[in-house]
Parts: C-alpha cells; structure tokens; sequence
C-alpha cells in the first residue's frame, strides 16, 4: 500500500503515476475537493508578519498558480545525483508544456516583451500548461481557473482515482507511524475522529510548510529549522485602456541575473494613483520576484519567520527598477508608477536533498519520502512546479 499525502504537483503525479500502474494507492488531502473556479476561497492565512501564498484544497497551491512551467536547478540538483533530464521530457508532453499562441498574447503582455527586447533583456513567452481552445481569457488566473484550461494537481488526482486509488480529503495528517525506524502507517483527523491506514511506503507532499511540521511530529526534529521562498512585489502604473486586467496572466519573461520579472496584474496599483478616474482597465503591472537565501524557519504553530539578507534587498531593489524602466519604455506614465507591499510565494527548502533527504527522497525513517518544494536544496527563483512534477515523475519510477 501507498499512501499519498498532498495533492499538489508532487503528490498529484506520484498518485498517478502509481495507481495507473495498478499499485494500491490511497491519497490524503488536509481541504476539501472543490471545483477550480472556487480556489481562492482557500489561501491560506498566517498569523505572522509574511504574506506568503499557500492554498489548502486539492490540488494545493498548483490550483492557484499560473501554470508558469519553467525549468529550475538543473545543474544544481546534479551536485546532489539528482538527473531530472528524462523526467522533465516525459511532464512536460504530459501536462503540453509550450509558449502561449499569439492569440493568447493580450496588449499589455505584448507591450511588456517589445519593451524588454528594445531594452537589450533576456525576453521570452512564459512557457505554460494552459490549454488556448478553453481558455477564455478573463484575467483571474490566480483565483483557479473559472474554465479548466491550466493544469493543476487535481487533474493528476482525479486520473489516479479513475484508475482506482482512493481518495479521502478533509483528512489532517497529525503523524507518520514507524517502528524501528520503518514506516507502518499513517495517523490523520477525519470528523474529528482519529484514523490509522497501515503503508508499505508514504510519500509526504503535503508542501514545505505542512511537510516539515508532519516530520517534526513524526520525530524528524531538523526538519523546516530553514526556509526559503520567492520574495516578490508587483511594479505599476497607468496607460489608458490597456485592459491587462483580462488578459491571460504571467504569459511573459524576462530573466535577470539576479531576478525574474512577468506581467502580473495587481489592483493594488489602483490605490496608489490619486485620480478618480483611473479604474484597473488602465493599469499595467510587473511582478518582480528574486531568489532568497534560506534564512528563516517554521514555528511549531505552522508559521513562517523569515529573516531578510542585505542579498535578499539589493536583488529586489535590481528587479524594481529594471521594472520600472519596462514600463516606462511600454507607455506607462512615469509619475504614476508604484510598488505593492512585499510578499512571498513558493515555499521550500524545509527538508532538502542531503540533510533530511537523500538523492531518492528518502528519509532516516525507510520508507518514508518527500516530495515536494520542501526538498529543494536552494530557492530557484523561478516558478518550481515544474521541477516539482519532475522530482516526481523521478521517484514514481524508483518506486516502481
């Protein structure tokens, strides 16, 4: 028996993988099984100072993200035995990974890559997992998705059931059973009522904050002492009827030593022009995200402490101002450019390869893996899903 905790990228295709090999496999979700269009009822909330985006819900935080599919830490995984080559081939026919068709490229989009190559930037289409021929174009990607055109985890979840696993959502995993140091089950809260499954193997890809905390729980003690994610702030201002609030979000990038930067709409912008008359029609923004350095933990309650480096600063403040230049360059009027508060997306690093894992994901407990961003060694700085699928698609094999 398999059991599967987590319905994100990594769990999600573990389940499939697995199950449509005719393995007995049973998946675990802490939220509930809810319709795409519905997911940004479910970020999660913290109670500390980071405004970090994480989703409770099947499909975890892949429901919510971008589709953006972007390999990550390629040359560095090496380091650590770690070849991702075939792997990523094998996810990214899998899920259609390809640039956007013109048809999907809106004004502003188009306005952000003329500027970024008139400017000398590395400047491409964002490589995604969204299918055009249902798309419709409404600008909401990162509320779910309102017509089932990208990808997520669910998709993965839902094909593992067809091919007969099971599936038990609402189910909070509190710990990993194990004797003499090999895994024998798994406890979870159901209806607040306690359950034990019995495993063979568990596979945890409950996220780098819910992972850490079920391994510390399950006396894995070292276990999110470190944390990084991707800092963030979104750049903007006003360019009339620009309308990039519909358009197909995150469909452009443009790659800095030291920063990526996408079009990005935030209607925070709005608030920051005192003029009646500008409405989220006319705004044109840019996410700026960086690489961090892992400095930070999680607390035994489940919140984040991050700790930012004089690093972590300067390469924000690189990003913010190339940004700015973009939208100059794209017709954005200079005087009407601002920034949102920063925030944090994609969480990792809580149990990486070579100090809580090793090359094949596995814990000092046998049979006991990881799999998810809690393994990465390092913040990638780029969209992690990617990386993620292929982490997985790697350890379905070995475990096959």
């Amino acid at each position: 028996m398999f059991v599967v905790i987590g319905t994100g990228a990594g769990g999600g295709l573990l389940a499939r993988e697995l199950a449509k090999e005719g393995r007995e496999v049973t998946v675990l979700e802490k939220g509930p099984y809810i319709k795409s269009k519905d997911a940004f009822n479910y970020y999660d909330k913290y109670s500390s100072d980071v405004d970090l985006l994480t989703t409770t819900c099947i499909g975890g935080a892949t429901i919510v993200a971008m589709a953006n599919m972007v390999r990550a830490l390629d040359e560095e995984l090496l380091d650590f035995d770690v070849d991702l080559t075939d792997a990523y081939e094998y996810v990214e026919d899998l899920v259609g990974v390809h640039q956007l068709d013109d048809s999907h490229i809106g004004k502003g989009t188009q306005a952000f890559l003329d500027a970024g190559y008139k400017l000398g930037l590395k400047t491409l289409k964002m490589p995604k997992a969204i299918r055009e021929e249902d798309c419709i174009q409404c600008g909401k990607c990162a509320f779910g998705c309102f017509a089932d055109a990208k990808w997520s985890g669910k998709d993965f979840v839902d094909e593992a059931v067809e091919a007969g696993a099971t599936l038990i959502t609402e189910a909070e995993v509190t710990e990993i059973i194990h004797e003499n140091d090999i895994v024998t089950g798994v406890k979870y809260i159901k209806n607040d009522a306690e359950e034990i499954i019995e495993a063979d193997k568990v596979i945890l890809s409950a996220g780098a904050i819910g992972s850490a905390l079920i391994l510390r729980k399950s006396g894995i003690t070292e276990a999110g002492r470190e944390i990084f994610f991707d800092p963030f702030v979104t750049v903007g201002g006003y360019i009339k009827d620009i309308n990039f609030n519909t358009e197909v979000q995150m469909a452009g990038l443009v790659i800095g030593e030291n920063f990526v930067l996408s079009p990005h709409f935030s209607s925070f912008i709005r608030a920051n022009i005192p003029d009646d008359n500008v409405t989220d029609n006319d705004i044109l923004s840019i996410m700026v995200k960086t690489a961090d350095e892992c400095k930070g933990y999680v607390t035994d309650d489940g919140d984040v402490v991050k700790i930012n480096t004089i690093t972590d600063i300067r390469y924000l403040a690189e990003g913010v101002a190339t940004a700015g230049f973009i939208l100059k360059e794209a017709g954005v009027d200079p005087n009407t450019i601002g920034s949102t508060v920063y925030r944090g997306a994609h969480p990792g690093g809580t149990a990486p390869i070579g100090k809580i894992v090793d090359s094949n994901l596995e814990t000092e407990i046998s049979n006991l893996f990881v799999c998810d961003a809690s393994v990465l060694p390092i913040s990638p700085g780029k969209p992690p899903i990617l990386t993620i699928l292929a982490l997985s698609k790697r350890l379905a094999d070995y475990l096959k």
